[in-house]
């Protein structure tokens, strides 16, 4: 499904990618682990468009998606649920997903009552302004906002940032449920008991490349790996 070869990117003089490689099937769900600063955000935001590559290709399905805007990635079916968030704070819950809904209309399963079914707290709070939200509660909002374009890929950045470890486990079921449907996810994520809970490989960065990739359950058995690359135990 989606390609990435020898993907170099960065920002004015500094390159943070130095050729990443990358293949992610469809229905998948990698989990990109690796130490701050050694390029994963770069990498979610060069393969959304938000950074323009210097060198490599990124193709989806086979189509080359290199160095396009942003919204001509988005409407080849590539999704981003932002670290951060990025809620509209005076915007409520039903505008948010009723702006999303409008660019996803007719292109795939997932409308508003679906995206409700998977995550309820949003239909319990339709009527509320996002700035009025829990942190859970917004990173449910953007990853409702994503799956309305019904996307092919879904570029998730941190979901776990900034929240409660028992409001990390509802967006763990939720990335879950995504998965269930057939969702194909790219989950950046520092999170070691999330990253294993939904990917069903790892793989780690370091210094602008992967370095490692293999199943879940043997990356968990070999510690030796994790401490090595992560520096955990």
């Amino acid at each position: 499904m989606l390609e990435v070869s020898g993907l170099q990117s960065g920002y004015k003089r500094s390159t943070v990618l130095q050729g990443v490689d990358l293949h992610l099937e469809s229905g998948g769900v990698l989990g990109l682990l690796g130490r701050n600063g050694v390029g994963k955000s770069t990498l979610i935001n060069t393969l959304m468009g938000l950074v323009t590559p210097s060198a490599g290709r990124v193709t989806l399905d086979g189509r080359d998606l290199t160095g396009k805007r942003p919204d001509v990635i988005a409407r080849a079916g590539v999704a981003l649920v932002p670290q951060g968030r990025r809620t509209w704070a005076p915007l409520t819950v039903t505008e948010h997903l009723d702006l999303a809904a409008r660019r996803g209309k007719g292109k795939g399963p997932w409308d508003i009552a679906r995206v409700i079914d998977l995550l309820p707290r949003l239909g319990e709070r339709r009527k509320h302004e996002a700035g009025q939200l829990s942190g859970g509660e917004q990173q449910m909002l953007a990853i409702g906002r994503a799956l309305l374009t019904n996307p092919r890929l879904v570029l998730m950045d941190e979901p776990s940032d900034g929240l409660a470890p028992a409001v990390v486990d509802l967006i763990g079921e939720a990335i879950g449920g995504m998965k269930a449907e057939g969702v194909t996810l790219l989950v950046v994520e520092q999170d070691l008991h999330l990253a294993f809970a939904v990917a069903d490989e790892i793989a780690v960065m370091d210094k602008g490349r992967i370095v490692h990739r293999s199943p879940t359950m043997e990356f968990r058995r070999d510690s030796s790996v994790a401490h090595a690359l992560l520096g955990v135990a």
